[in-house]
């Protein structure tokens, strides 16, 4: 199950979220697309928003509702189920 992890800090670091969601079952990848050179937003720039994939349906779900509206680096990061159109096809 994919799930989508909004308002993240630019801060974020790929390890930090997949240790976040690591504590709630196996997690298979975690992407934080990031910015080409938009409006003059530096390339690279983190885009506040990540996927977090884990082969457990349950695991997710349990994950999910665990990370659901907690601080991550002073945010409060929002979890949802991903839309089978936003999930990247990619892992890094």
């Amino acid at each position: 199950m994919t799930l989508y992890v909004s308002n993240l800090s630019s801060e974020t670091t790929r390890e930090e979220l997949l240790k976040a969601f690591q504590a709630h079952g196996e997690v298979e990848s975690v992407t934080l697309p990031a910015d080409r050179m938009k409006g003059g937003v530096p390339a690279g720039a983190r885009r506040g928003y990540g996927f977090v994939v884990m082969r457990d349906r349950v695991e997710a779900r349990a994950a999910l509702k665990a990370m659901d509206g907690t601080s991550f680096h002073g945010r409060a990061v929002s979890v949802r189920v991903a839309n089978p159109k936003w999930t990247p096809t990619y892992s890094n």
